[in-house]
């Protein structure tokens, strides 16, 4: 009996001992693979972690001349942002943050896995490539390219829309001085850049979707919108979801190059197009706030994460597969 005991006691301890040299098995084994890890380590370290120390600063009336010995005011800047209750500059600039990121998100999502099935149900391929590199292309262009695209078609004085609207016979119309219609410009203009991107990503889960549940539905006598109905977009629901609640997490975060270049610092159209980000690029660089850019941007990452978790949490009690974590 002591024999087993001790045979048993042996073979326990030398797995334990595998387990404890195993991770520099490992390390040894795939170092190449490791040591290939190291930039994105330091690109993390360098731009994720080490600007996070800069979050002292929401909590100062920043000097220049003094750094991080500016004097320490705790919640100052958050109660100027704070203050006015439902006109206070954070409440705007998170209305505005939010109702952009939701047209986007809703918007963008309906038209690419509106394209990508499209593009699933011609059969003629020449065509479907095509279009997706027309589609696609957008997706590179650079922002400042086409903020000046948009300069050119909607100033008042030589845009092409203008231009036309005189050659017409009708009166110009100051698109610079018309808040009104910027929401619609910018929100088009992202669908329009984002399309290729998102209906390759779409058009991808599609195509993994196995040819024989089509065919079974084909068999049944199920028509081709029916298909699509009852069998493609069913089977999208966890990339959706996915796709969601990452485009959910960045809700507060405006797309700044969109928004800068197309709009760039025109008081008169602020009230309609300002957001989180143009916001701190204003504090940062026009008037030198580095406290309440600072703490504008502190706010826009704790709230982004609390409605992260709120969401993820919603769709685990409801879909614990398709959930985050």
């Amino acid at each position: 009996m002591n024999q087993v005991t001790t045979a048993a006691s042996k073979a326990l301890n030398k797995k334990a001992l595998k387990r404890r040299q195993k991770p520099f098995a490992d390390f040894r084994a795939h170092k190449t693979y490791y040591f290939m890890l190291i930039p994105l380590f330091v690109y993390f370290i360098a731009f994720n972690y080490l600007p996070l120390f800069g979050l002292y600063n929401a909590f100062t009336n920043y000097d220049f001349g003094k750094g991080i010995f500016s004097p320490f005011v705790g919640l100052q800047n958050f109660e100027f942002l704070f203050k006015g209750g439902a006109d206070s500059i954070i409440w705007k600039l998170t209305r505005n943050t939010i109702l952009y990121n939701v047209a986007f998100i809703v918007l963008s999502n309906i038209c690419q896995i509106g394209m990508a099935v499209l593009l699933k149900e011609i059969a003629f391929n020449k065509f479907v490539k095509t279009s997706q590199t027309l589609m696609f292309m957008p997706y590179f262009v650079s922002m400042v390219i086409i903020g000046s695209i948009i300069y050119n078609l909607f100033n008042f004085n030589y845009g092409v829309f203008n231009n036309m609207f005189a050659a017409f016979g009708m009166e110009k119309f100051d698109f610079y001085r018309t808040p009104w219609v910027w929401p619609i410009i910018i929100v088009v203009v992202e669908i329009w850049k984002s399309l290729g991107y998102g209906t390759v990503i779409y058009l991808a889960s599609i195509m993994g979707i196995d040819e024989s549940v089509y065919e079974a539905a084909y068999v049944d006598g199920a028509s081709k919108w029916q298909r699509i109905r009852y069998v493609t977009l069913p089977l999208l629901k966890p990339t959706v979801i996915i796709l969601l609640l990452f485009s959910i997490g960045g809700i507060l975060k405006g797309q700044f190059d969109l928004f800068w270049n197309i709009v760039g610092n025109n008081g008169l159209l602020l009230n309609a197009t300002d957001i989180i980000d143009t916001y701190v690029y204003r504090a940062l660089t026009v008037n030198f706030s580095i406290n309440l850019g600072t703490a504008a941007g502190l706010y826009q990452s704790v709230f982004g994460l609390l409605l992260i978790l709120t969401v993820n949490a919603i769709v685990r009690k409801f879909d614990r597969e398709n959930s985050l974590f």
